[in-house]
């Protein structure tokens, strides 16, 4: 995950694959309109974090184990737990660590955190670069260059990035396995064969000193 639009991503991914799997993709496809809003639904006094929830099956509930890493806010996995959610999944969060809350003010803009989700911050920094210094600009993305994905279409590279996994969020055919049966692995000395290999080096130092000693 190298950035938070690229955890964005790799959550929708799993979160699909997930709901594909348990068979509730169709029920609870998510948010299909990012919009950076936390969506929650009130049924049975109780809160799920989707938008619609189905009276035969219930969505499916994750929660996110953060394990070692940090929880500051704008940090990668909150993007990856965004998505968890409008992936379709029911995931208890808040907005508190999202971009675009603001602590002091307690107010959240939904806004700049979409900006973030389609990787307007990434933009900007490609922006800078290619003004500022050019070669850092090419030498840092260089895989951008070359996937020809500039600063102005990257939030359409990402819509179609989206789109894609949601059409067939499905893995793909594992590459078969076919083990190298050239080789053949050297076989153990036995005892006597070791020994004697000993014997050997010692037998030519011998001669090494000997001929040392005559000189």
């Amino acid at each position: 995950m190298k950035n938070y639009a690229a955890a964005y991503c790799t959550g929708l991914l799993c979160a699909r694959r997930l709901l594909q799997k348990v068979g509730l993709d169709e029920l609870y496809e998510g948010n299909t309109e990012v919009d950076g809003e936390v969506v929650t639904t009130e049924h049975g006094k109780k809160t799920y974090y989707v938008e619609e929830v189905d009276e035969d099956k219930r969505p499916f509930r994750a929660l996110m184990d953060v394990v070692f890493k940090p929880t500051t806010t704008v940090a990668r996995l909150f993007g990856a737990l965004k998505v968890a959610a409008d992936g379709g999944l029911d995931v208890p969060h808040s907005e508190k660590r999202f971009p675009g809350y603001d602590r002091d003010a307690k107010e959240y803009d939904a806004y700049m955190h979409r900006e973030r989700i389609f990787g307007g911050h990434v933009s900007e920094y490609m922006e800078y670069l290619d003004e500022e210094d050019n070669q850092k600009y090419k030498e840092h993305f260089a895989s951008y260059i070359a996937a020809d994905a500039d600063a102005d279409g990257l939030e359409e590279l990402y819509e179609s990035v989206h789109e894609k996994i949601r059409e067939d969020p499905t893995p793909g055919e594992k590459k078969a396995f076919s083990p190298d049966k050239t080789f053949k692995r050297t076989p153990k000395l036995t005892y006597d064969e070791r020994k004697a290999a000993v014997e050997v080096k010692k037998q030519a130092k011998r001669d090494e000193l000997e001929e040392d000693d005559d000189e």
